[in-house]
């Protein structure tokens, strides 16, 4: 489960709606362009154009077969994503009460208050006993998170997933992490189509063809494991079914640039550079952080280019989990405080872990 900062490409991040703070300087987003470069040439003479002969010439790229290939795929892939046809915007439905807890589970610090947690300023790394506790948690919200994925289908409400997880989690003698965070009324976040992410689960029913984010953390001795993954329901259209694969993609190539020592901000250019590939904008609000006893703390990890001057650290957990969409990447939050959706009513997809920097690479906790 992420949290949400405002970019201010002038002057770094700011606080959102939900009260965070941060400062770090962000870099002016770069320009990507399709297509060949091309060379214009004018003929002078004396340092003047000459009027009698214009010549222009044209100095064009020599393109392989397999570059033209890919050229062409490309520009097909673009044309399906364009002819997507949109659904019927998403409407909230009825929230039920909240699910109880067992007196005998242990309870997060937020338990029974309201108010949104600060972002601790601690970089959270493990000793041995630590990490194990910490891989036990992954380890349950990974198996939840596909016990939830097996129940998505058309007609099922999201309400009823949300109930699933949270029996699943309490039988495990777990505590949900969401349930109760800044006054989150569910165990687990669903956000479905345009739902970019903390949707609240409720009465509306799955259909045919959505997408949906499922967004799994729990609280096992002392630690939280986070992750999530968006499911296709049912016959899902080409264009929605790329996104969601591409997405996932970009998770698993910021995955793949850590290590002790390496700079957080190549996570956000290597995901920024897949993503442009097939023409789908990165969400800036909404980034991963570190985790473990604390549910959110430094290190910030924006999925977007960045100039952000951390660097990753041997024994430190984090979630990555991009968020990806077909259109605007500007979004809008519901009166409920949390639904988050995009602003032109694009689909969006997210994809997140909880990895483990190592001294070569990064190990991914949240897999069964």
């Amino acid at each position: 489960m992420g949290f949400s900062v405002s970019v201010s490409h002038a002057h770094g991040l700011s606080s959102s709606s939900h009260g965070q703070n941060f400062s770090s300087s962000i870099s002016s987003k770069s320009s990507s362009f399709m297509g060949f470069p091309l060379t214009f040439s004018v003929s002078t003479l004396s340092g003047k154009q000459c009027c009698s002969q214009h010549k222009l010439v044209v100095y064009g790229k020599r393109v392989s077969g397999l570059e033209e290939a890919m050229r062409i795929r490309r520009e097909r892939e673009l044309q399906g994503t364009t002819k997507f046809r949109r659904r019927p915007p998403l409407r909230r439905g009825k929230v039920s009460p909240r699910l109880p807890v067992p007196d005998h589970i242990p309870k997060p610090p937020y338990f029974g208050s309201n108010i949104l947690p600060e972002i601790s300023s601690d970089y959270q790394i493990h000793d041995a006993e630590g990490l194990a506790k910490m891989r036990a948690a992954c380890e349950l919200a990974a198996r939840v998170l596909n016990h939830a994925g097996t129940l998505v289908r058309p007609s099922v409400t999201t309400d009823e997933i949300d109930k699933a997880v949270h029996e699943m989690i309490i039988e495990a003698g777990a505590y949900p992490s969401p349930l109760g965070y800044g006054g989150f009324p569910k165990s687990v976040c669903t956000s479905v189509n345009e739902c970019m992410c903390h949707g609240i689960p409720d009465s509306r029913q799955l259909q045919n063809g959505d997408i949906i984010n499922i967004d799994v953390t729990v609280y096992l001795n002392g630690y939280h494991g986070d992750t999530s993954k968006t499911f296709l329901c049912g016959d899902v259209a080409g264009p929605l079914e790329r996104l969601v694969k591409v997405t996932e993609e970009c998770m698993e190539k910021g995955i793949a640039v850590c290590k002790d020592g390496a700079s957080l901000k190549k996570i956000g250019k290597r995901i920024s550079e897949h993503a442009e590939k097939y023409g789908y904008g990165v969400v800036e609000r909404f980034v991963g952080h570190g985790v473990g006893t604390i549910f959110h703390s430094e290190p910030i990890i924006m999925h977007h280019r960045n100039e952000s001057p951390g660097v990753m650290l041997e024994g430190q957990t984090f979630t990555i989990e991009p968020i990806l969409t077909m259109g605007s990447i500007e979004c809008i939050t519901w009166p409920d405080n949390w639904t988050t959706v995009s602003a032109d009513g694009s689909p969006a997809a997210q994809f997140e872990h909880t990895i483990l920097i190592t001294r070569t690479g990064a190990e991914i906790l949240t897999k069964c």
